[in-house]
């Protein structure tokens, strides 16, 4: 990759060089903040309101952008640079419309927790509030979606403020913070003065927890005899896997792992029952409905996960739920142990006491049940099953590339059948569900993890909806492995509309789609095509042995379906297993 510059100087050196009392803009204020924040990758788009944001950038060799074609695109890319990396993102766009074109990227960081500071241009202070060209209340549209918000006012405030907005992004349930910032703010100039505490009146998140609570729980687990963990995304943003790990290991719980939780513990290990709810493993779903004891850690009880709450675990004795937020906790399941804090925290403590529950017989039961009902899928010769193609990819990668995924049939396919080793490794979109999110947020994974192997897993839908940020792949030289499992139709639509609203098949044709190895090199990337598994492996090698970024249009079946399935309205008991029926 080309689009980092060597250091010019020590970070000792750069440190002293910024934090220097100058008379400067604020642009320059917020430049030199972004960098004692530690932020090396800053992805945007320019306009009118933020021109001397841009301007300050000019020169400032030690100040890092990506030029993203969309502001959609540097927003997606933003956040999987935080989910890969457990940084703060950063994203910055300009008044009105740039602004509000950041408005899906932010609720799909708030509905993930994933620390963000977003930064947006506005009109100078005289001309808010009168309609001016390319005004927008952006604090004011993002409020239900962001967890703290800033509009500047006062030059001199600029410091404090991203000090705070970062601490904020990353601290407790994370999220995204946004800083807008009138355009004669960005001109002003004052004295430097690096803001260096944080105290914000009426913000102090519960991180230890409550011992008597844990020392409950650690009761519990001893005479449970039927345990279940759900383990979810809160496990990977807080860093705790390795925690969960030594804490499964000493009290013997096997472990449910949710989507945005998938690679918080190894698919390879022995108590490790799948991804459970909608498109979940036939055991990981039974094993909730037979379990005795229910352990959410960091996982908020999802309807995707739930499914209809009325016949939701019927034979559990005690739900314990383990969550940096008090409010997640009894919101959807009535909970018995709560216990507020940040898992790592939580799990630290945890395990200096667990003890093994009383769950042989019980584990002996549910891995007898995963060799009777594997994942399985109708394989053929004739055909490139999509199944077949994630496979080959977890199986080439062993485990150990960043995976990015757009949402929908792929999305399913790749949590279903790549075997996850690393914390961080799945970067994907799951409580908003957001089309278009795979590639961007892959070119902000590889920008965040320059040495690593980051492959993006797209329909033939979604990619569509960013695909120009391709431009920056071939401009940047940036590696990212572009994957398209083309069955040529909005899939999971397709699937819904199969299965629930009777073969009624209603605006979901997407052959109208350019040919996808002709849009890569029309950009300059590498484009490749694969109808065969022997085509499959071989362009798929070609893809890995290439140094810089490709396109692999993999076309399979426009039929398939993903099973496991339950239908809305239908508990986790009420599994369709399509193939395996």
């Amino acid at each position: 990759m080309n689009v980092q510059t060597e250091p010019k100087r020590s970070k000792e050196e750069l440190i002293e060089k910024l934090t220097q009392p100058d008379l400067i803009t604020g642009s320059e204020i917020l430049l030199r903040s972004l960098l004692l924040e530690g932020v090396d990758c800053v992805f945007g788009y320019p306009g009118g309101a933020v021109l001397y944001i841009y301007d300050a950038m000019h020169g400032f060799d030690d100040f890092n952008h990506l030029l993203t074609r969309h502001e959609q695109g540097a927003i997606h890319a933003a956040d999987g640079y935080a989910r890969s990396t457990g940084k703060v993102g950063v994203c910055i766009a300009t008044s009105g419309p740039g602004a509000t074109n950041l408005v899906t990227g932010i609720a799909t960081a708030y509905m993930d927790s994933v620390p963000l500071v977003v930064i947006t241009g506005n009109v100078a202070t005289n001309f808010i509030g009168t309609d001016a060209f390319q005004e927008a209340d952006i604090t004011g549209i993002t409020m239900p979606i962001t967890k703290h918000s800033y509009l500047v006012r006062d030059v001199n405030d600029l410091p404090r403020i991203i000090h705070e907005a970062f601490h904020i992004a990353n601290s407790g349930r994370k999220g995204p913070v946004l800083i807008d910032i009138p355009k004669d703010v960005s001109a002003h100039k004052t004295i430097f003065k690096p803001a260096k505490d944080v105290s914000i009146r009426g913000y102090n998140p519960t991180v230890q927890p409550n011992k008597l609570q844990v020392d409950k729980l650690i009761k519990a687990i001893e005479e449970a005899e039927r345990p279940v963990i759900i383990a979810g995304g809160g496990v990977v943003y807080a860093d705790a896997s390795k925690e969960l790990i030594e804490f499964v290991n000493k009290t013997r719980i096997p472990v449910a792992t949710t989507l945005l939780g998938l690679s918080g513990f190894p698919s390879a290990h022995e108590l490790w029952l799948g991804m459970p709810g909608m498109h979940g493993t036939f055991t990981a779903n039974t094993a909730i409905q037979n379990a005795d004891l229910l352990i959410s850690i960091g996982s908020r009880f999802d309807d995707r996960v739930t499914m209809n709450l009325n016949g939701f675990a019927p034979k559990v004795k005690l739900i314990a739920h383990i969550d940096v937020d008090p409010a997640e906790i009894g919101k959807n399941v009535k909970t018995d142990i709560p216990c507020v804090g940040d898992v790592k925290a939580v799990l630290e403590y945890a395990n200096t006491k667990a003890k093994p529950a009383k769950s042989a017989a019980w584990i002996t039961e549910l891995q007898e049940s995963k060799e009777k009902f594997p994942l399985k899928y109708g394989d053929t010769e004739t055909e490139l099953k999509p199944q077949y193609v994630i496979e080959m990819i977890s199986e080439t990668t062993k485990g150990e590339a960043i995976v990015t995924t757009d949402v929908g049939q792929h999305q399913m396919w790749a949590a279903q059948f790549y075997k996850f080793k690393n914390p961080r490794s799945l970067v994907t979109s799951g409580g908003l569900g957001t089309m278009g999110f795979g590639f961007p947020s892959a070119i902000g994974a590889q920008m965040g993890n320059p040495d690593k192997l980051v492959v993006s897993i797209n329909g033939d839908g979604g990619v569509q909806m960013c695909a120009q940020e391709l431009a920056i792949c071939a401009i940047n030289n940036i590696p990212v492995k572009i994957v398209i499992i083309n069955n040529q139709v909005l899939g999971m639509v397709r699937q819904w509309q199969e299965i629930i609203y009777e073969n009624r098949y209603s605006h979901i044709d997407l052959a109208g789609s350019p040919d996808f190895v002709k849009l890569a090199e029309a950009y300059g990337v590498k484009g490749l095509r694969a109808t065969t598994k022997e085509e499959a492996r071989r362009v798929w090698q070609e893809a890995l042995d290439t140094p810089g970024p490709v396109v692999i249009d993999f076309v399979v079946p426009k039929g398939e379906n993903v099973f496991p399935m339950v239908k809305a309205g239908d508990t986790i008991s009420d599994m369709l297993m399509g193939d395996s029926e």
